[in-house]
């Protein structure tokens, strides 16, 4: 049995519970859920909107629970009684958190409930209260990933060119409710591919058809690189970005970005509106990732571009709306570059770009690894400001924050400083966030370019310490890093996608496993037809394209070698639950490298029974009869 609350959250400064503090936006509605009977519901939307960046997706027992479908269906009933439409979508970059879901021995319990929390922060929150029974499983290390590219997506000139492709972007392009995946073509069109449930496959739905909705989103000339989709305006449908080199390597390029929203009918670039024309904010510089950021937690996303500066010329830039110069009902939407405002204009070799409450639950912060030069950790300050702390990252060996201090303190003289996430001798490439030890921190995951891959775990005092392996840390020519737990074992796997451009160069997979007063244990996995020795591999992402509970991996490939994009199916789902801890997902507003994840914070639970407890955080729940 599944019982689902969503429940009347009104605005409130903060809410508070035991453990944690929380910013409540104004979210009103009103429902029920039974997966024995069906007890009539009521909405309560009074002003209020669910934002598409969010969705929480659960795989129980080899049966998908897709919360998000649930209340889709709930939605019929509520059309039925002449009531308002609700959707269970959130907006903000935001954590969602689920505190031990076994017991100390990994058995079955039959008589005693454990109850998990699944928490969202950032702009939107929604608590879940759930009761469990579940078993442990065996593991076994058979091959992940098995190639279906044949029947999911067949190469051809309209679906699947060969071509040179590079990020990726999963967002709802067409408004039906499902996710489509934006492909960002560097010497060809840019694609969107949708799931189509008739055919079992993936089909581009951005045909060269001017009279199409999506024709404007090809965009041929753009030598697209990098892609990323959020609502700019606050209007509930997400905008599409495109970062466009146009063949230049750093400073200027000759040929602007695009950012394209659904109005008139169709897709529109927004940047060529005569009003932002003449503002002249277009980004116009070689740029590599981009990022959606709420940095004021409104709802309404800025585009954070990681540009590859020439010495003084081209700054990390940061798109957002002009609220006071804009109209949206009648589809004005005038732009300006934030950066400055912010604190983010820095000059360096831009290269990947992450969002999440990586300092704070209840903010979104910036991170970016960079080439040439230290990477950044913007701390949200809580005004849409940010601060760069990179440099405070890391921490002498003994513990002390500051050499002073051990000194003073009677420590040891000859302490030395270890680095933290500001790397300033390596080449970042893609980077991910996740909870890798269950302590509820989020931690920091990227590959250097032909150099030391990281795992940083975040410690007390916004502290990180990197634990990767020997294995895990080998250099590579990498590319995108994708994290999340592609088999629904609860642990976590980190997915290095490597462009094979001197050799061989194939594609690596690793299970990041919690253990209890011990740091992750890091294992190699067989990662199987995802290997790809030969790819060329540029972009990568993952998303359940069939609704069957499973992640599915796209791979892009380019640059040095036209290829066309590959799709790979877990081979099979691991039924393992004896491992104790926080679960936690992340839904980030960018990461990979040039990419952006689905934004479904996935759980594979696995347990046998779901009993419902209740919400709390709220100002009233009530069942209406």
């Amino acid at each position: 049995m599944l019982r689902l609350y969503v429940c009347e959250l009104r605005r409130t400064n903060r809410q508070r519970t035991a453990e944690t503090e929380v910013f409540v936006p104004e979210l009103r509605a009103l429902a029920f859920i039974s997966g024995e009977d069906w007890e009539r519901g009521r909405s309560f939307m009074r002003g209020g909107r669910f934002h598409p960046r969010g969705r929480i997706r659960l795989f129980v027992g080899g049966v998908r629970l897709p919360v998000h479908r649930l209340i889709c269906i709930l939605q019929a009933l509520f059309r039925h009684f002449g009531l308002a439409v609700l959707h269970l979508f959130f907006h903000g970059c935001f954590l969602i958190r689920l505190p031990d879901l076994t017991s100390s021995t990994g058995r079955r319990e039959e008589q005693e409930e454990e109850e998990w929390v699944a928490g969202m922060w950032g702009s939107g929150l929604l608590l879940f209260l759930v009761g469990l029974w579940h078993e442990s499983h065996a593991q076994t290390f058979e091959p992940m990933f098995q190639v279906v590219t044949p029947t999911m997506l067949p190469p051809d000139s309209l679906h699947n060119p060969t071509q040179l492709n590079y990020g990726m972007a999963v967002t709802d392009v067409d408004g039906d409710g499902d996710l489509e995946v934006v492909v960002a073509g560097f010497n060809g069109p840019n694609l969107v591919l949708k799931y189509d449930r008739t055919q079992n496959r993936l089909v581009n739905i951005a045909i060269d058809d001017r009279n199409s909705p999506y024709y404007a989103l090809r965009d041929r000339t753009g030598n697209a690189i990098g892609v990323t989709a959020c609502d700019v305006d606050g209007d509930g449908r997400e905008e599409i970005y495109f970062l466009n080199t146009n063949n230049a390597y750093s400073g200027r390029a000759t040929y602007s970005d695009k950012l394209f929203k659904f109005r008139n009918g169709r897709f529109e670039d927004l940047l060529g509106d005569e009003l932002n024309v003449r503002r002249g904010v277009a980004n116009r510089m070689a740029g590599r990732s981009v990022a959606c950021v709420d940095r004021k937690g409104t709802g309404r996303y800025s585009i954070y571009v990681a540009n590859y500066a020439s010495g003084d010329v081209g700054p990390h830039a940061l798109l957002e709306m002009d609220e006071a110069a804009s109209d949206v009902p009648k589809g004005v939407v005038a732009l300006s570059d934030a950066a400055a405002a912010a604190g983010v204009d820095k000059f360096t070799g831009g290269r990947g770009v992450v969002v999440g409450p990586i300092l704070s639950e209840s903010r979104s912060d910036v991170f970016c690894d960079n080439e040439n030069g230290p990477n950044f950790l913007f701390k949200n300050n809580g005004d849409g400001t940010f601060v760069d702390v990179a440099k405070q990252s890391g921490a002498y060996e003994d513990g002390c924050s500051q050499e002073s201090t051990c000194s003073s303190s009677g420590g040891t003289t000859n302490a030395f400083y270890v680095e933290g996430v500001e790397d300033r001798y390596q080449h970042g490439r893609g980077v991910a966030l996740a909870d890798f030890n269950g302590d509820g921190k989020t931690d920091i995951v990227y590959g250097n370019w032909n150099g030391p891959h990281r795992l940083f775990l975040q410690g007390g005092d916004a502290k990180f310490r990197d634990i990767a392996t020997e294995g895990f840390a080998t250099p590579s020519p990498i590319r995108t890093v994708i994290a999340a737990d592609f088999d629904n074992d609860q642990q976590l796997e980190v997915f290095f996608n490597n462009i094979a451009y001197r050799g061989n160069a194939p594609n690596r997979l690793f299970r990041v496993s919690r253990r209890a007063a011990a740091d992750p244990l890091i294992e190699e996995l067989q990662v199987g037809d995802a290997a790809e020795p030969q790819g060329r591999g540029t972009g990568g992402a993952v998303t359940d394209l069939d609704g069957d509970g499973q992640l599915e991996l796209l791979l892009a490939h380019g640059e040095s070698a036209q290829q066309p994009i590959s799709v790979f199916k877990v081979t099979q789902v691991t039924a393992f639950t004896g491992q104790s801890g926080a679960h936690t997902r992340i839904i980030d507003g960018g990461s990979g490298y040039l990419c952006e994840m689905e934004p479904v914070a996935h759980f594979g639970l696995v347990w046998s029974r779901v009993y419902c407890q209740e919400w709390p955080l709220c100002r009233s729940v009530r069942k209406i009869t």
